[in-house]
């Protein structure tokens, strides 16, 4: 008769009580209130800057009396995002000066009232959709319309606000060029997931090789497709970093470190795109050596390789860490010496791959290798170079 196996309940956690909960609740609310309110430190005075500085430009120069389009096209064109982007807020600013200008062209056909509202804002409308198929630009222009056709005239004529909205346009654009944006931190970040969730499915295949087990092969080839995501991720923050080099005079000098990167970024991404196709024929290998009731022993020199071009990755992924050139081209180098250290192994010979599949999967790791050595730096037949001869 079997023993009765005996076991210590678990204490049960008493419910919070309902004061507890709002605690609980104000604490995370302050939190991220205060997260939020620190990340907007920069933006905030850079909006409030643009503001006031178009207001006073439009009151002292231009000597309009009331210019409140001018600081509200230049709040509504900055936008509150952390970092400003040159075509956002030209497009915004265009947006909103084209409201103001239907507004004040209409107003002065049709006059003040309700019903000249309805007709402005109705046409702003049409004319936002036809120009572009973003809500939020149909909103802007509509918002600056219905304001424009409600409000009192100002004494200098009803176009005098259209010429605001020029003016706070102008400046928001202006601060957007010489504000010192850059993304190199999102970008950086991006690209060390990027190499650290590449290093995983290497390992997770090095597992699946020398334990049999498919299930790790198909785990590793889920997580290689889902890499898909992060090189998205990692190409917006590029762009966004290349659109502010080369609008913006503060980020000129970033076009080099740009370029390295880009160039890693490119060649990885062809590396992953064969990654992909390796965690499939891993798969494959596997099975064949279950059906042939193998031992693992078979693909113990594969299951190694595959740990130590982990290994090799992870040092190319940190060299894009480095924030200074010198000391990212010694990383590089670095890099450079450990994938061809492991890239000189690729032959079936050397690798134990005594099988159909098993030659196919070396055969494939080749391209792969290339294109990782070429995200150090190097050229096409320099990377080739390190391939051994078949």
């Amino acid at each position: 008769m079997a023993e009765r196996m005996h076991t210590t309940p678990l204490p049960v956690q008493p419910e919070p009580s309902g004061w507890e909960k709002v605690k609980r609740f104000i604490s995370s609310r302050v939190r991220s209130g205060g997260s939020r309110a620190k990340d907007a430190l920069v933006p905030g005075a850079t909006a409030a800057i643009a503001a006031v500085a178009a207001y006073a430009f439009a009151s002292i120069i231009i000597g309009h009396s009331e210019p409140y389009f001018a600081a509200t096209s230049a709040l509504i064109a900055l936008g509150f995002g952390r970092d400003p982007h040159i075509r956002k807020a030209l497009e915004v600013a265009i947006g909103v000066t084209l409201g103001i200008l239907v507004g004040d062209s209409l107003q002065s056909l049709l006059g003040q009232g309700y019903w000249q509202g309805v007709i402005v804002v109705f046409v702003t409308i049409m004319l936002a959709r036809f120009i572009d198929s973003g809500v939020i630009f149909t909103t802007q222009m509509s918002i600056q319309a219905v304001m424009v056709v409600l409000l009192p005239i100002p004494p200098e004529g009803p176009l005098s606000r259209s010429l605001d909205a020029v003016i706070g346009g102008i400046i928001a654009i202006a601060i957007t060029m010489i504000t010192p944006v850059s993304g190199r931190r999102e970008t950086v970040t991006g690209m060390r997931e990027l190499f650290r969730s590449t290093t995983d499915v290497l390992r997770e295949l090095s597992t699946a090789l020398r334990t049999h087990e498919s299930r790790n092969g198909w785990t590793a080839l889920i997580e290689a497709r889902g890499l898909q995501t992060e090189i998205d991720t990692v190409r917006t923050a590029i762009s966004d970093v290349h659109k502010a080099a080369t609008y913006s005079p503060t980020r000129r000098s970033a076009r080099q470190d740009l370029d390295e990167i880009s160039r890693t970024f490119e060649k990885t991404d062809l590396a992953i795109r064969s990654l992909r196709i390796i965690a499939r024929r891993v798969i494959t290998v596997i099975d064949e050596l279950d059906a042939k009731s193998t031992t693992s022993d078979d693909v113990a020199k594969l299951a190694d390789w595959f740990s130590e071009a982990a290994d090799a990755v992870a040092v190319l992924g940190r060299s894009v860490a480095e924030p200074a050139a010198p000391g990212r081209h010694r990383s590089l180098s670095i890099a450079r010496d450990a994938l061809g250290a492991v890239t000189t192994k690729l032959t079936p010979t050397q690798l134990g791959a005594g099988t159909l599949h098993g030659e196919a999967l070396v055969m494939m790791c080749r391209p792969m290798m290339v294109d990782f050595l070429e995200a150090t730096g190097s050229d096409h037949s320099e990377a080739s170079s390190y391939l051994p001869r078949l």
